[in-house]
């Protein structure tokens, strides 16, 4: 089967495409996985770790040729709030429970969820339903393709992958051992954190 082993950046390409796949936010991350184009086009995404594709980027196959990457709509909840210090309390709160979370100009936008779209509005913010690509923040565990002039993989130098993102200053212990944690909020981990307590 045909590969793709190459990631151009939008903005980093500029031949036409021979297909395009459509993929949600869960899809455009990985590693190795078959994929077939809106007009049939079957290949192996086959990289050597995985990285979040973004609407816009190119995939490179082996004989040169290159499948457009677009962002599928989704079901996602679009967040406005009266000022400044009201949105980052809910960022605050949102990145607490490591969300994956998009900001839009003044808004931010996280994927549908009825108990999280109460706690925001219990929060004091507006919260409205609405379906659109979701292109969230990297953060700090996820690795995207950079706009370099250049392909991904054709540079040396090493990027901070899968650093977890947040720090509860455990000192030297051992993660094998119980602990505890010196705060009270509830603790939740997003979909693909990777990191079990």
């Amino acid at each position: 089967m045909l590969r793709a082993t190459k990631i151009l950046a939008k903005g980093d390409w500029t031949d036409s495409a021979i297909d395009t796949v459509v993929l949600d936010y869960d899809d455009r991350h990985r590693r190795r996985t078959t994929m077939t184009g809106v007009r049939g086009l079957e290949f192996l995404l086959d990289l050597p770790e995985a990285l979040m594709l973004r609407g816009g980027d190119a995939l490179r196959l082996e004989d040169g040729r290159l499948v457009e990457v677009v962002a599928a709509p989704e079901a996602l909840l679009e967040i406005k709030a009266a000022d400044a210090h009201e949105m980052i309390r809910v960022a605050w709160h949102l990145g607490n429970r490591h969300l994956p979370t998009q900001i839009s100009g003044t808004k931010l936008r996280i994927r549908a969820d009825h108990v999280i779209a109460e706690m925001v509005k219990g929060l004091g913010a507006k919260v409205i339903e609405i379906e659109a690509p979701f292109d969230p923040e990297g953060g700090a565990y996820t690795q995207s393709v950079q706009t370099h002039g250049h392909d991904h993989h054709n540079h040396d130098h090493k990027h901070a992958h899968h650093d977890h993102g947040h720090k509860h200053d455990h000192h030297d212990h051992d993660h094998k051992k119980p602990h505890k944690h010196d705060h009270d909020h509830d603790h939740v981990h997003g979909p693909g954190c990777g990191h079990d307590h």
